[in-house]
Order: structure tokens, then C-alpha cells, then sequence
């Protein structure tokens, strides 16, 4: 089994995956600006090299841990991270739909490149 490490690169918005030292996907984010703020998840990237290996699963589950670190829901605009936020219920609090409704305005006007 592959050395697997979870980074946070806050500056560039992307939590990234290494397996055995070398990139392996990552997790677009941005943080949420308002009361409360809260990250949010825009895409998980996968290389091909490293697919159906639980490296997109381990991102999320790292993301969610990140948040809950530090006290800000998350809203899972991704679909694979939405997606696994329904079968992870206990990982993943569903954020209220005002929260996914900011969420979307911010990205559209704030992070369009996202």
C-alpha cells in the first residue's frame, strides 16, 4: 500500500494527496467569507495513475476533518464530495441550504476560475 499524505495549501485554495511522495489529486476550495465562514469544496481531481485507489475519498475525509478542526461547516458544491458526504452522514453534516445558497454566489462572483 502506497505512503499517503493529506497538505493543506490554504494560499492556493487546494488540499493535495501525495502517494509515496508524489502528487496524486487534490480538492479546489475556497473559504467562505461571512458568519459563519466555512470551506468549500468546488472540485476533487484525481490523476489517472492514482484512480479507484481511495485518494478522492481520502481527500474529502481529510477536508471535513480540517473544518471540524476548526469549527466551520463545510458546503460540498463538488458532486463527488457532495456525493460522499450522503453516504458519510456521520463525517459530513449537511450545511443549510442558506449556507449552499452564499456559497454559490460567492464562487460565481469571487471565484469564478474555481
Amino acid at each position: 500500500m502506497a505512503d499517503r499524505e493529506i497538505r493543506d495549501d490554504r494560499d492556493k485554495g487546494r488540499l493535495e494527496a501525495f502517494e509515496d511522495g508524489r502528487f496524486a489529486g487534490h480538492v479546489a476550495y475556497f473559504t467562505m467569507q461571512g458568519e459563519p465562514p466555512a470551506l468549500v469544496a468546488v472540485h476533487t481531481v484525481v490523476r489517472p495513475e492514482h484512480e479507484g485507489k481511495g485518494v478522492a475519498g481520502s481527500l474529502v475525509r481529510a477536508f471535513y476533518a480540517m473544518a471540524a478542526r476548526e469549527g466551520v461547516p463545510v458546503v460540498p458544491l463538488c458532486p463527488y464530495a457532495a456525493s460522499w458526504a450522503e453516504r458519510h452522514p456521520d463525517e459530513a453534516p449537511a450545511p443549510a441550504a442558506e449556507l449552499v445558497d452564499e456559497a454559490v454566489r460567492q464562487l460565481k462572483e469571487s471565484h469564478p476560475g474555481l
